[in-house]
């Protein structure tokens, strides 16, 4: 499967992380080299400072790579759903079920928040 070579939109990405388009980051590393400064070409181009510093120090624009651990529970969303539902919001004999039936074994704080 090929990547997609587009930045994602503002409201794709956590808090706080603004992704540049390839353009502006060429643009940032042509003024570095030129010898402009990190905060001069930050205040050019109408962003952070962090945000030209960062993209300078990994030599360029990479696409976003996401932020991710796999989740215990991913493909098991509807049958915890169900369970959940059967137990009337009983978190702790969800968790004791999926120990039973599908051998995982969460802490009651993992259960709650994945439920």
């Amino acid at each position: 499967m090929e990547e997609s070579l587009q930045p994602l939109s503002r409201g794709e990405l956590p808090r706080g992380e603004v992704m540049q388009t390839p353009d502006e980051v060429a643009a940032m590393l042509r003024l570095k080299g030129l010898g402009w400064g990190i905060k001069r070409i930050a205040r050019e181009l109408g962003c952070s400072h962090m945000t030209v510093r960062h993209y300078v120090a990994q030599g360029g624009w990479l696409p976003y790579r996401g932020g991710g651990r796999r989740r215990v529970l991913a493909g098991l969303e509807d049958w915890v759903a169900e369970r959940f539902r059967r137990h009337a919001g009983n978190a702790d004999v969800v968790r004791q079920e999926l120990l039973a039936e599908k051998g995982l074994k969460l802490s009651l704080r993992t259960g709650d928040d994945s439920l």
